[in-house]
Formats: structure tokens, C-alpha cells, sequence
């Protein structure tokens, strides 16, 4: 095993003046990319940040987004990144969670007692010779929103390090170029960047999703390995068939596609478009148990599966816990294989049942071949473009309001994004506009949680005990 930082060492040995990283216009070779990674790392270490530390990452898509990665790398510490657009209250939560030692992409003095730095931040040139050589026991930590409505971490269970003996992950071609229109702050687009970089490809990142920039980007940089979401995906197909078919996508030989479920029309419709061999599908928790990887011709044969499990690590159960016959729709609980934990809660607990099971509240089932089929989701949570939306999270953020009794948050069906964030609001719509709401909303939640459409009821929508039927309300509104 080595470092992470000796992988990227190595690199820039090789090649020194290689592209690392290309977004919007700028680019960084991979020694530049080492020695600004270096330069912070001292600048934080200077102003109090350990082996062992968290450093939040809070900078949109960007350079500066893996040169703080590099900095928290080379001194040992956690990189755990957030959205750079959170509400205050959301930041707020999340960092006393965290407990970080230097948060990056705040105004300085924004938490008392901690290194704030401003999106853009680059100390002057210094030596990092002096820096002892460490390994940070967890490459990563990101939030997720938690079916409690309360944000939670899930720190790797991985080391900053690396075999360099084992085969490439993820289907990366050294030396190719990986296209990535999305977030870095979630676990996937922040995955294969990483993946990327130590494999020795170019990043072409974008600073946001753009159906047609990301069709540029993969023409102009000979993209080879493209990242994407149901929703991206939908949006490229739509493009006027001038413009999308015009584009020379010659250089792609892998896409992958994951984080939502994707409608078998679309899949068939790329498949159709740039053919079933270059389109590949994963299906995994951030927490990262067992994973399933399926390819266009797989999927071909085995429509509308995420792939063929690992034997000994899935298992589907109906409601009081005993598995199921081949072919029935249950809950789907996952394990490792491995001795060691592949990740760690901060601020949750698993669900678990004997024999090191773990559930992630998915439903799903097997064909008599091993090949997974996933169904609605157990718990309540909403995948809206490739994002995990809570109704909990929601729900809190509106019953704040005093002229609200009750409500409830569901996902309903949306062409564009798979689902749209719908709440049922039990108030008078006098008390309360519409637009009101979202404003008050706005102030306590990132834009894409708050809902699209918002119903006013008269009746309460929780029962005594506090509960409230979320599915039962989804299908009464899709039978109208």
C-alpha cells in the first residue's frame, strides 16, 4: 500500500506537466496541483490542523476543490465536503457534527475557534519539506440527510492509501480523461475525481451541470470515461438531435450512470444511441457494504437489473425479517465480506439485524440467476436528480411555521428529475401563501429541498402518535 500524497508524487514525477484538472477555463498540471495542495496543507497547519482532524470542504466545483483534498491528505486529515449554497442553519449543523479544524469556502470568523478560509483562497508559496509523511485513517467523509431529518457523516472506512498493484477501479483508462458534470460534494461525482486523479487521468470538470457543455467538454478534452445521473442523462437526450448528434464522442469508451434509478427507456435510448458496451450502471451505498456493476449487454439480457450480486452479500426479507423466495419483492439488506468496517456513522446508527446485515431502507429482488431488480424504497426518501431528499428534513423546516398544524413531504413523479419534492400542508392557505412558504423555506433549506408544489388541507395529517402515512398519501394522489 501507499499514500494517496506518494501516488500523486509519483505522478507528477512521471509527467510533471501533465493536465490534472481542467474547469472553466483553467487548468492546473499535476506538480502545480501538488505544490498549492502543499502550500495550504502548511498554511493549515500553521493555524492548528492534526493528523486525525476533519477539514470541511464547502468550495463549489473547482481546482480549489481537490487542492483542498491535497492539503488535507499530505497532513493526515479528513476531507468532508458540503454544498457550497447550504442555508446557514444546514452549515451550521453539519459543523458542529463534524467538529472540522478549519472549514474552506467560509468568510474568516465565521466559527469561533476554527480556521475559516474564503472560496478562492490560495496561501503564497511555501515549504512543506518539514511535514511529516502521514496517512489520513479516513480519505473521506461525507453527509448524508439521514431519515431522521438530521444531517449525519459517513466517514470512509478507508485509508488515504492505495495498492498500486491492483487492477485500475471503475474502468479508467491512465492517461485518459474522466468528463464530470456533477457535484463534488456528493460521494459518486468526488468518488471517480479521486479515482481520476491517482490513476493518472485529466479531470474535465464543470462547474455545474450542462447538457450541451458536457457534450463540448467530452468533443474538445476527448473525454474517455463520463459520469452521469438519470436526470443528466435525460436532459442530453432532449437536446435538438443537430446538436447532440453533431458532437464527435468518438474518444468515450465508458459511461457510467448511477445514484437513481433509471427508467428503462432512457437506458435503451443510450444504449441506442452510443451502444450497449460503453454504457455501465453501479449500484452501491455511500456506505459502501457490497456494490453491483452491470453492462449494457448484461443489462440487455436482464432488463431493468443494477447487476449480479456478490455471493453472501445481499439479502431480501419481507416485513418480520425472513427471506424471501427467488423473484419476491422485499427489503434489501447488504454486507462486506472484508474484516474491517467500510464506513462509520457520525450522528445516525445503522439499521442491522443478525449476522452483520445492514439495510439502507432499499426494496428489491433476485432472479434465480443473482441479478438484483430494486424496487420503491422502504423508508420515505425522495430521489430528485441524482439527489437523496428526506421528507423528515422538510417536514421539520415547515412546521416551524406557527400557522401550520400539520404536513407531510412525498416525492412525486417528474419526467426531468425522476421525482418532484410535493408537500401537503395542513393550514390556511391566508395564514400562509404559497409564496410566503417558500421564502420561510428558503432561509432553513438548500434550494433543491424545497418543494415544487405545495397542497393545502384542512385535516390533520398525523395520527395522535405522530405518525403519518407518507406512502398511503403518495398513492392517493397518483390515482387522481
Amino acid at each position: 500500500m501507499i499514500s494517496f500524497i506518494q501516488r500523486l508524487e509519483d505522478l507528477a514525477q512521471q509527467n510533471p506537466d501533465a493536465i490534472a484538472i481542467t474547469c472553466d477555463g483553467q487548468s492546473i498540471t499535476r506538480q502545480e496541483l501538488l505544490n498549492q495542495g502543499y502550500s495550504l496543507a502548511v498554511y493549515l497547519a500553521e493555524t492548528g490542523t492534526r493528523e486525525g482532524d476533519m477539514v470541511t470542504v464547502a468550495v463549489p466545483n473547482s481546482i480549489d476543490f481537490f487542492i483542498a483534498y491535497v492539503a488535507a491528505w499530505r497532513l493526515g486529515a479528513t476531507p468532508q465536503p458540503i454544498s457550497s449554497r447550504l442555508p446557514q442553519r444546514e452549515q451550521d449543523a453539519i459543523i458542529e457534527l463534524a467538529n472540522p479544524s478549519a472549514v474552506i469556502g467560509v468568510e474568516p470568523g465565521t466559527y469561533e475557534g476554527r480556521t475559516c478560509l474564503p472560496v478562492g483562497f490560495r496561501p503564497s508559496h511555501r515549504d512543506a519539506s518539514h511535514l511529516p509523511y502521514v496517512v489520513s485513517a479516513a480519505w473521506k467523509a461525507p453527509t448524508s440527510g439521514g431519515s431522521t431529518g438530521r444531517p449525519k457523516l459517513i466517514v470512509s472506512g478507508d485509508p488515504a492509501a492505495l495498492n498500486p498493484d491492483a487492477p485500475v477501479p471503475l474502468l479508467m483508462d491512465p492517461g485518459g480523461c474522466l468528463v464530470m458534470p456533477g457535484p463534488l460534494y456528493h460521494n459518486g461525482p468526488a468518488v471517480w475525481s479521486c479515482q481520476a486523479l491517482l490513476h493518472g487521468l485529466t479531470v474535465a470538470l464543470l462547474p455545474r451541470f450542462d447538457a450541451s457543455q458536457t457534450l463540448e467538454v467530452i468533443e474538445s478534452q476527448k473525454g474517455t470515461v463520463l459520469y452521469m445521473v438519470p436526470t443528466m442523462m435525460k436532459r442530453i437526450l432532449r437536446l435538438p438531435d443537430e446538436e447532440r448528434l453533431s458532437r464527435d464522442l468518438s474518444s468515450l469508451r465508458v459511461v457510467w450512470h448511477l445514484a437513481e434509478p433509471c427508467p428503462e427507456w432512457l437506458k435503451q435510448a443510450w444504449i441506442d444511441w452510443l451502444g450497449a458496451e460503453r454504457i455501465f450502471e453501479l449500484y452501491a451505498g455511500t456506505e459502501a457494504q457490497t456494490a453491483t456493476v452491470i453492462s449494457g449487454p448484461e443489462w440487455l439480457a436482464h432488463r431493468g437489473s443494477v447487476g449480479k450480486v456478490v455471493p453472501g452479500t445481499v439479502l431480501i426479507t419481507d416485513e418480520d425479517g425472513h427471506e424471501v423466495p427467488v423473484g419476491e419483492m422485499g427489503e434489501v439488506w447488504m454486507r462486506s465480506l472484508r474484516d474491517t468496517p467500510t464506513y462509520k456513522y457520525v450522528g445516525a446508527a445503522a439499521r442491522t439485524r443478525e449476522g452483520g446485515w445492514e439495510s439502507l431502507g432499499d426494496m428489491g429482488r433476485l432472479d434465480e440467476d443473482g441479478y438484483l431488480y430494486l424496487g420503491d424504497r422502504a423508508a420515505d426518501m425522495i430521489l430528485s436528480g441524482g439527489a437523496n431528499i428526506y421528507p423528515a428534513e422538510i417536514e421539520s423546516a415547515i412546521q416551524e411555521h406557527p400557522a401550520v398544524k400539520s404536513c407531510a413531504v412525498i416525492g412525486l413523479p417528474d419526467e426531468d428529475k425522476g421525482n418532484t419534492v410535493h408537500a401537503i400542508v395542513e393550514a390556511n392557505v391566508a395564514d400562509i401563501p404559497e409564496d410566503v412558504l417558500k421564502t420561510f423555506l428558503g432561509e432553513r433549506l438548500v434550494s433543491y429541498k424545497v418543494p415544487r408544489t405545495f397542497e393545502y388541507v384542512d385535516f390533520a395529517l398525523r395520527d395522535d402518535a405522530g405518525k403519518v402515512r407518507r406512502s398511503a398519501l403518495r398513492a392517493e394522489r397518483l390515482k387522481s
